[in-house]
C-alpha cells in the first residue's frame, strides 16, 4: 500500500527554513512556559511525597475535593482531575510522606467520605517516595537520556558519518524539547513514566531518521548528476509511504491507548502521541535538512563527491570573430593527381598510381 505514487517530487527542502523557524517558535513558547511555572511540574517519583488516585461515585469536581480536604496538615496538596469530566477520577498529590502508607490513605478517605457519604468514595492507588529517593530518580532520568543521545552520536557517526550524526541529535533534542514544552504548557506531570515515553520517542524518531539516511547514501552512489539539495529532497519522498504508513498505525495504537487505558497511563500515551507527530515531522523537516549545512565538509572528508550541474558560465564560449581555418590541401600538379588533405597525407605512404609505372618502363 503507497500513499504517494513513485515519482512524486514535494519540494520539502525549499521550505526547511520555514519548518526550522516553526519549531523554534514551538521550543521558545515551551521555554517561556517553563519559566512561568518555574521548571517542569515534577510528579511524586521526583519530588518526593505521597499519590493518593481516587474516584468518587457521584458528580462532583476539584473545587469540592479540595475542600473536603482543607485542613489536613500535610503540606502542600495538589488535585489533577483524570479522565473524562463525568468520571470523577482524581489524583491528589501531597507533599509529606510517611512510611505507613495506609495512614495517609485512610485519612484521605475519612475526609473525602465526610463530604461526599459511606460508599461513594474509593481507593484506587496509593504511591509513597521519599524526598532523597525522589531527587536521585531524577538526576538518573536525566542521565539515561543524555546517556542515550550520546549513544546515538556514537552510532550514527560509525554507521554513516558525523554530519549525519548532527542532523539526526539535533532532531531528537527537538522533539524531547516540544514534548517538555507542551507538558508544561499543559501543566501535566513529568515522572519516571514520562521518562520513559521520552526515550521511547527518541527510538522512534530515530528509526524513521535512519530509514531517509540509508535512502540518502543509496542515492550518492546511483545519483550523480543532480545537486546534493535535489538528491535529499528525492530520498525523503521515495520514503514517505513508508514514514507516513509506520506513523499512522503507531498512531491510532496510542491514541486507543490514551482513551481506553485508563488513567495511570493517560499521560504516557499523551507523551507518544506528541512523540509520534513531532518525531514525523522531526524526521522530514529537521533531521535531514540540517544535514545539507554541513554537506561541503561531509562529502570532502569521505571523499563522496556529487557532481553539480555545470553552470552556463563555466563553459567556454565560441569566438565569433575567429575564423575557423580550412585544412590545407596537398597537391601534385605533376602527376595530374587529386588534391589531398594534410591529414590524409600523415598516414600511411601512398602507393605510386599507375601512370607513375607507366613513365618509368617508357624510359
Amino acid at each position: 500500500m503507497e500513499f504517494f505514487k513513485p515519482g512524486t517530487n514535494i519540494q520539502f527542502v525549499k521550505v526547511r527554513y520555514i519548518a526550522i523557524s516553526l519549531s523554534l517558535l514551538l521550543i521558545l513558547a515551551g521555554i517561556v512556559s517553563l519559566i512561568v511555572h518555574g521548571g517542569p511540574n515534577y510528579g511524586i517519583d521526583f519530588r518526593g511525597g505521597t499519590l493518593v488516585q481516587v474516584k468518587i461515585h457521584t458528580e462532583t469536581d476539584i473545587s469540592h475535593v479540595r475542600s473536603a480536604l482543607k485542613g489536613l496538615k500535610l503540606g502542600e496538596v495538589v488535585i489533577q482531575s483524570i479522565g473524562s469530566s463525568t468520571e470523577n477520577e482524581y489524583l491528589i498529590r501531597i507533599e509529606k510522606s510517611s512510611t505507613s502508607l495506609k495512614g495517609i490513605s485512610e485519612l484521605v478517605k475519612e475526609r473525602l467520605i465526610r463530604k461526599f457519604g459511606k460508599d461513594k468514595v474509593e481507593i484506587r492507588r496509593v504511591e509513597m517516595v521519599g524526598p532523597k529517593v525522589g531527587k536521585d530518580l531524577r538526576r538518573k532520568g536525566m542521565w539515561a537520556i543524555l546517556f542515550s543521545m550520546i549513544a546515538i552520536l556514537i552510532y550514527i557517526t560509525w554507521r554513516f558519518e558525523f554530519w549525519f550524526a548532527i542532523g539526526a541529535i539535533v532532531a531528537l533534542a527537538h522533539d524531547v524539547m516540544i514534548t517538555i514544552g507542551v507538558f508544561s504548557i499543559t501543566n501535566k506531570q513529568i515522572n519516571l513514566a514520562i521518562v520513559a515515553a521520552i526515550l521511547t520517542i527518541i527510538g522512534y524518531s530515530l528509526n524513521d531518521t535512519i530509514v531517509v539516511y540509508d535512502r540518502i547514501r543509496e542515492n550518492m552512489k546511483k545519483l550523480s548528476k543532480i545537486t546534493f539539495p535535489e538528491l535529499v529532497n528525492q530520498s525523503i519522498n521515495e520514503t514517505l509511504s513508508r514514514t507516513i504508513l509506520t506513523s499512522l498505525t503507531t498512531l491510532i495504537t496510542v491514541v486507543i491507548l490514551f482513551f481506553l487505558g485508563g488513567g495511570v497511563i493517560h499521560d504516557f500515551a499523551f507523551a507518544l502521541i506528541i512523540g509520534v507527530v513531532v518525531g514525523t515531522y522531526s524526521s522530514i523537516y529537521i533531521a535531514s535538512p540540517v544535514v545539507l549545512f554541513f554537506e561541503p565538509q561531509g562529502r570532502s572528508k569521505k571523499g563522496t563527491k556529487i557532481s553539480r550541474r555545470p553552470s552556463t558560465s563555466s563553459k567556454p564560449k565560441p569566438d565569433k570573430h575567429k575564423a575557423t581555418p580550412a585544412p590545407a590541401l596537398s597537391v601534385d600538379t605533376a602527376a595530374g593527381d587529386k588534391p589531398v588533405s594534410n591529414a590524409k597525407m600523415t598516414g600511411k605512404k601512398k602507393k605510386p598510381t599507375n601512370n607513375r609505372k607507366k613513365k618509368k618502363r617508357k624510359k
